[in-house]
């Protein structure tokens, strides 16, 4: 096959795979098995099947799979004490500090065990708060961008993270569990700040007895396991798309301007910031590149609730409709992707 029919074969793959989950529901709904039958595609086009691949497809899911799983099941048997704790908290420093630690928490502590489990944490939280709806709906939005950033620090954060260490493991990148902590971990942190800083402001005028939020079930064994399941075979059809993609991305992506990649990267307030990052990283790109694609990623994710894990999970438990989140997360992320767009193309080198 001529390079440009396998060009534009994958260009097809990778249209398909950022507009049906968005466009049509039954892909939504079934997206694990969508983006596996994309990854295979691709593949398959750039005929770029090898043992090592496949290898590293199914060994790759497996630390993040097993963090979602375990971490899950721990959460479960101490959420009982939660309230304990939380109103011992909030009786030593206050509400809107009580509320700034966790989302600092769960924010950072993400990169360790997981967005999806942060996710499900914060969704306790907001239903125990008791506070007006208004509110609760601004601090799980803030709460879940802390969430999209922290995850993004370590391979067992999110998909996200764990695709692009997969991606940029050989030369000239050599990522380890702790390349993309030293690649925009100092970004990161101060954005998980400045978002558990948004969260907790207002916390004393929003009190409400009755609550505004609540959480729609507890997790049972079954539902921990499934969304193990989900998450691994989610990873592994993510690591064959990035992998089939590699061709079209040195190709095109690599070779646009980095400013350019930031600002296009604001999609992913539409689409999942995993599957962009595993069509548009490349071991090719520099420091520079991967830093602003990142970055892009991850603010622009936090603004619609289908751009992140935990903006769909804490939607989905707490009943946050999609207007709801789009007016407290615009604003927000706009203004954050400007800011980091300012101080990133004046410092980063």
């Amino acid at each position: 096959m001529s390079d440009y029919l396998i060009l534009a074969g994958l260009a097809v793959v990778m249209g398909l795979t950022l507009v049906l989950p968005f466009s049509v529901k039954r892909v939504e709904d079934d997206l694990e098995a969508f983006l596996f039958v994309m990854g295979l595609a691709a593949v398959s086009i750039s005929g770029l099947w090898s043992l090592h691949l496949i290898k590293e497809a199914l060994r790759e899911p497996l630390a993040i799979t097993a963090a979602v799983g375990i971490v899950g099941w721990l959460f479960r048997s101490v959420r009982r004490h939660l309230k304990g704790w939380m109103d011992a908290l909030t009786a030593r420093v206050g509400l809107p500090w009580a509320i700034f630690l966790i989302v600092v928490l769960l924010g950072l502590g993400s990169s360790v065990f997981t967005a999806i489990v942060s996710a499900i944490m914060l969704a306790e939280v907001v239903t125990l708060l008791k506070l007006n709806r208004e509110f609760e709906i601004k601090l799980t939005v803030y709460a879940c961008y802390a969430i999209g950033l922290g995850a993004a620090l370590t391979p067992l954060g999110e998909p996200l993270s764990t695709i692009v260490v997969s991606k940029l493991k050989g030369p000239p990148h050599y990522a380890d569990f702790f390349y993309l902590f030293k690649q925009i971990g100092a970004w990161v942190i101060p954005g998980v700040l400045l978002c558990a800083a948004m969260a907790a402001h207002g916390a004393r005028g929003a009190s409400d007895k009755k609550g505004g939020l609540h959480e729609d079930a507890h997790d049972s064994n079954k539902v921990i396991l499934v969304r193990a399941g989900k998450v691994y075979i989610f990873v592994m059809a993510l690591i064959f798309l990035g992998s089939g993609l590699t061709p079209l991305a040195e190709r095109f992506v690599a070779q646009m301007p980095t400013w350019a990649l930031y600002w296009a990267n604001s999609v992913s307030a539409i689409l999942d910031n995993a599957t962009l990052a595993a069509a548009e990283i490349a071991p090719i790109m520099t420091d520079r590149q991967i830093t602003f694609i990142l970055m892009g990623l991850l603010i622009s994710g936090g603004m619609l609730i289908p751009g992140n894990i935990p903006n769909i999970v804490s939607a989905a438990k707490l009943g946050i409709k999609s207007r709801e989140w789009a007016k407290a997360a615009l604003p927000f992320g706009g203004a954050l992707m400007l800011v980091y767009f300012v101080l990133m193309t004046l410092l980063v080198r």
